[in-house]
């Protein structure tokens, strides 16, 4: 009942917040700079290994996030806290960017992108198995078959990839990192944990930093040699975690607490056109027409799931 009512009152609070002009920039930063972070980190696969190139972004955000907090009087969580943030990090940053980063190597950064933009699907399916607050309805049905349909015509245009072995394996990379973050993303709503949400933030970044670079030097037999690190890896890294991460994180938290649930879920469709058009113009990706019907038909079903999710707690409001 208690978590019921936390939802309700989450909800009320959400849809009375009214849009302002710094919400409509820090939701343009989101929405822009998420979505070119897929470019920078194809271009920083080419010289380091997607998990060693992960780890640095994650690990260093994650270090200057938490050492403003600490500094500015923050106390460090109690060990019931860190425990879960340690396991949100393992499935939404380690399982999640770590295996998306790692896929870049394989596939397109737009095909990532567009693969990406199906976690709403995920977490509506992830939410109606462990929590069974999303009810089926004909709207969710239909976005989740729109969802999918969309994903399958992309998928056409990549029929003759299909048979190389190393694309396959950045598909699977892919889809399983967006199945790490909608599963993350439900076990946090399902926790509430009781911390700043960019503090939180921070932890989660500095676990799977850690994390992933321990995987990546002691299991995977990739060290680092700083010094040997070309300019143009230095610009993606760089990029990555003063843009993808800190900035646009940092935007993206303030999107969740100061704008109306309506227009926060915008980024979600913008990350992915973004993503494609940089991915044709910058990098010389494939872009056909089926690749841009595909795109919109999954854009269209994942705008029906979130919309039928958005009713069914307007019904939870009510009851």
């Amino acid at each position: 009942m208690g978590n019921h009512a936390a939802t309700v009152n989450h909800y009320i609070l959400a849809t009375m917040r009214k849009a302002t002009p710094i919400g409509y920039l820090a939701l343009a930063i989101v929405s822009i700079f998420w979505g070119t972070t897929y470019m920078a980190s194809s271009i920083g696969v080419r010289y380091l290994h997607g998990i060693s190139l992960s780890g640095l972004r994650q690990g260093t955000a994650g270090f200057i996030l938490v050492s403003i907090f600490l500094l500015r009087g923050n106390a460090i969580p109690n060990r019931a806290v860190l425990g879960k943030l340690f396991m949100i990090s393992l499935l939404m940053l380690v399982g999640s960017n770590g295996l998306m980063t790692w896929s870049m190597k394989y596939i397109p950064s737009g095909l990532g992108a567009i693969i990406s933009a199906t976690v709403p699907i995920w977490i509506t399916l992830f939410s109606f198995i462990l929590v069974q607050r999303t009810r089926l309805s004909t709207q969710l049905c239909a976005g989740l078959f729109l969802g999918f349909a969309g994903v399958a015509a992309i998928f056409y245009n990549y029929l003759p990839s299909m048979m190389n072995p190393d694309f396959r394996f950045g598909i699977l990379l892919c889809v399983f990192a967006s199945l790490c973050w909608a599963l993350g993303s439900v076990l946090t709503a399902k926790w509430a944990l009781d911390i700043n949400f960019l503090y939180g933030a921070g932890y989660q970044m500095l676990f799977s930093g850690g994390v992933m670079l321990l995987v990546s030097t002691l299991i995977m037999g990739e060290p680092l040699h700083f010094a040997s690190f070309p300019a143009e890896l230095w610009e993606s890294l760089l990029y990555l975690i003063l843009f993808g991460s800190l900035l646009a994180y940092g935007a993206y938290v303030y999107v969740l607490n100061n704008m109306p649930t309506s227009l926060a879920s915008v980024y979600a469709y913008i990350n992915p056109i973004v993503a494609v058009l940089l991915g044709w113009i910058w990098l010389k990706e494939s872009l056909t027409w089926m690749m841009g019907i595909g795109t919109l038909i999954t854009l269209a079903g994942v705008y029906l799931v979130n919309g039928a999710v958005a009713k069914n707690k307007q019904v939870m409001v009510t009851e």
